[in-house]
């Protein structure tokens, strides 16, 4: 029967450099972040019209109506997104063609 080799410790025990690992961002993963806090915003808004569920009465010029509070609230802000958006995205579609039609001319 064969003995085993005693054991012998390598001369230089530090190990080397460890391997460095790129990863490099996808817009796959872009969306799947975005997807997710997006998930997350909307169980927000949703324990937030769950929990303001009072009504109140809403009046505006000659309309009147009975709105829960977390409804009126959620309506409200995304009236005032759309005030900012739909300016802020007109803006950038001219600044868009601008752009498209400076290039040409510069050819």
């Amino acid at each position: 029967m064969p003995t085993p080799a005693p054991f012998t410790p390598d001369p230089d025990p530090t190990p080397g450099p460890a391997p460095t690992v790129v990863v490099t961002r996808t817009r796959t993963g872009g969306w799947w972040t975005g997807l997710v806090l997006s998930a997350v915003v909307l169980l927000f808004l949703l324990i937030f019209v769950l929990q303001n569920n009072a009504p109140i009465q809403i009046n505006f010029l000659v309309w009147t109506g009975t709105l829960p509070s977390g409804v009126a609230l959620l309506l409200s802000a995304i009236a005032g997104l759309l005030l900012v958006a739909i300016p802020g995205g007109l803006r950038i579609l001219q600044l868009r063609r601008a752009a498209k039609q400076g290039g040409r001319r510069a050819r």
